[in-house]
């Protein structure tokens, strides 16, 4: 049986020994994951008073020096801390996600602040949390996870093409939203099976409408943030949707969003198919051929990533096998790269493999990638 614990006694450094949630469906913190100072201040900001656990509330003086926090499902994640800041900003955006599908206001800090800690996240740990995201580790609250996903990579590219912390900022937040609308289109709509008919296509087509409205009407963001909501679906060669906009009459912060939320939406498991792995996903973005997408933003996309993505398991010539570590703009098909197994046949379980730079190890290449899930068969 869940027990309640006020917000009001609960010190930043606390743990549970069981997941604390906010309500039956939004976790508040995992089983030994420290809580935050902003972890209550957000809380508070939404009215909210208490938490709820199965486990008792352990006080941080009470927890011994060396005791771990929780690990699960974090076999991609280089610590647990960005584990506990990637989900938390989840469950953030799921909460935003179910005050709009139910028309309540919403303050629009509650978005800037997360869309703040977004760009914060990829400043520092751009590389973790990348890799992190294409390991696909995380399930669950598939919308709110596709929309921080979203919003990560844009401000990965957005970086990259050097635009101001204000434009950053807006990106980030823009691409959080982006596609709001889809929690005012009918359910039956969304989860139906089979073709769409012309009037439900029609529906399912004006949601980038939706977003603008709820994000300049409701939310009163500035218009180069509603755009990104709107303008999503537009295509370079103007053949996208609502208003069949093209080129650089598409807002750069829409077309950003474009490109991220196309990669995203490869490399996220869906209910009706299997991810891509990011190689395949990269390769199919390369051969747009500017139909859809900007080939200025693409190209910076490129350059960030690489075309084997950070995170990526590679078969290096020599057959072993490794995981992308970082990559060279200069040059895309020789990244740094960790051994997972060696030539011999060695596992390297506790990630003690070699490092290596393609750009100086002159004798390998990178002969396929390889789907995790195969790794994972073979161990």
């Amino acid at each position: 049986m869940k027990k309640k614990y006020p917000l009001d006694k609960i010190k930043p450094g606390t743990t549970f020994t069981a997941d604390a949630y906010v309500d039956a469906d939004n976790l508040f913190v995992p089983a030994g994951t420290p809580v935050r100072p902003r972890d209550v201040e957000s809380l508070l900001q939404w009215g909210v008073n208490y938490v709820f656990s199965e486990g008792d509330q352990v006080e941080p003086e009470a927890r011994s020096a060396n005791q771990a926090p929780a690990r699960k499902g974090l076999a991609s994640f280089s610590d647990h801390r960005l584990y506990a800041e990637y989900t938390d900003m989840i469950d953030r955006l799921k909460a935003i996600m179910d005050k709009i599908a139910d028309a309540e206001k919403i303050q629009p800090k509650i978005v800037d602040s997360l869309a703040q800690d977004v760009v914060a996240l990829v400043r520092d740990k751009e590389n973790e949390v990348v890799s992190a995201i294409l390991s696909g580790e995380v399930k669950g609250y598939d919308q709110a996870r596709a929309g921080l996903n979203c919003s990560i990579l844009s401000v990965v590219i957005g970086q990259t093409l050097k635009l101001p912390g204000h434009r950053l900022s807006h990106l980030a937040a823009g691409a959080l939203l982006h596609d709001v609308g889809m929690l005012r289109i009918p359910d039956e709509i969304i989860r139906k099976k089979g073709s769409l008919s012309p009037e439900e296509a029609q529906k399912m087509q004006a949601h980038p409408l939706l977003s603008y409205r709820i994000i300049t009407k409701e939310l009163h963001y500035p218009d180069d943030v509603g755009l990104i909501g709107l303008q999503h679906h537009e295509r370079w060669d103007g053949g996208g949707y609502p208003r069949r906009t093209g080129s650089n009459d598409i807002d750069i912060l829409a077309r950003i969003v474009s490109v991220a939320d196309a990669f995203e939406a490869m490399v996220s498991q869906k209910p009706y198919r299997n991810s891509m792995i990011g190689y395949a996903a990269m390769k199919n973005l390369l051969s747009d051929n500017s139909r859809r997408f900007d080939p200025e933003v693409l190209k910076a996309f490129i350059a960030s990533m690489g075309i084997y993505p950070i995170g990526s398991i590679v078969v290096l010539n020599n057959a072993a096998i490794a995981r992308v570590m970082d990559t060279h703009a200069e040059a895309p098909l020789r990244p740094r790269i960790k051994v997972i197994v060696d030539e011999f046949g060695k596992h390297y379980k506790d990630d003690s493999g070699d490092v290596l730079d393609l750009l100086s190890e002159k004798a390998l290449f990178i002969a396929r990638a390889l789907d995790p899930r195969e790794l994972e068969a073979a161990s």
